[in-house]
């Protein structure tokens, strides 16, 4: 099985070509070039692996929750791609795409979602596959839903913004953190295929975002609350 997989829902800018297994990746900061670089770097990639958009079996993007914007760069790219080379699409969670970026079994993924709040979601892998123990949702890090037990690792940049208040929230139950991981498009080839390979691949035009979020700035009296440091 052949997998493209794209995502743009941070700052970065990646895509992944999973072949059975094997994942070749690109992946570059775009802070908010993402339109401009990402058909480049899949016709880049394509290149390299020597391999035809027409021969991949499906077509796997970051749906979000993330930037508004990069989020539908990636809907909107993949949809285009699938249409015209006639391919199913996998839409994946950028929270899932967390915790499987960060190599652990437990995890609690939290995405800064600016505003004072995060996108957070709790997994724990199950006989090789990601089981939600929190399904994703917008909170504040100090409202942040409870969790079962300790062992858990949290991942995003959720952690790296608002350690301080997640670390007291799940006091006990933290292992260790990692605010540097990101959702990228290796996660989101491998868990792609994983859908793909259950037969559960959507037509195109069922591309859809999650966003989790409808207001999408800040009033100016709002702005001036300080962020956590």
């Amino acid at each position: 099985m052949r997998v493209l997989a794209l995502d743009t829902s941070t700052e970065y800018c990646s895509v992944a070509l999973w072949q059975d297994g094997a994942i070749v990746e690109r992946c570059d900061l775009a802070v908010q070039k993402h339109s401009e670089m990402l058909i480049a770097m899949i016709d880049d990639l394509l290149q390299a692996t020597c391999c035809k958009l027409q021969a991949m079996d499906g077509i796997a993007f970051g749906m979000g929750p993330g930037s508004f914007t990069g989020v539908r760069i990636a809907c909107g790219a993949a949809q285009g791609l699938a249409f015209g080379a006639n391919l199913p699409v996998a839409g994946v969670c950028t929270l899932q795409a967390l915790a499987e970026a960060s190599g652990k079994e437990k995890v609690i993924a939290a995405l800064d979602a600016r505003m004072g709040e995060i996108y957070h979601a709790a997994y724990e892998k199950r006989d090789g596959a990601w089981v939600a123990t929190s399904e994703p949702r917008l909170c504040k890090p100090e409202d942040a839903p409870p969790l079962p037990g300790d062992g858990w690792f949290g991942a995003g940049s959720g952690f790296a913004v608002y350690g301080e208040a997640l670390g007291e929230r799940y006091a006990g139950q933290l292992f260790g953190t990692d605010g540097s991981v990101v959702p990228q498009a290796a996660a989101i080839a491998a868990l792609g295929a994983a859908q793909f390979a259950q037969g559960l691949g959507k037509d195109a035009a069922e591309a859809l975002p999650l966003y989790l979020r409808d207001k999408v700035a800040l009033k100016t009296s709002e702005r001036e609350v300080p962020r956590p440091s």
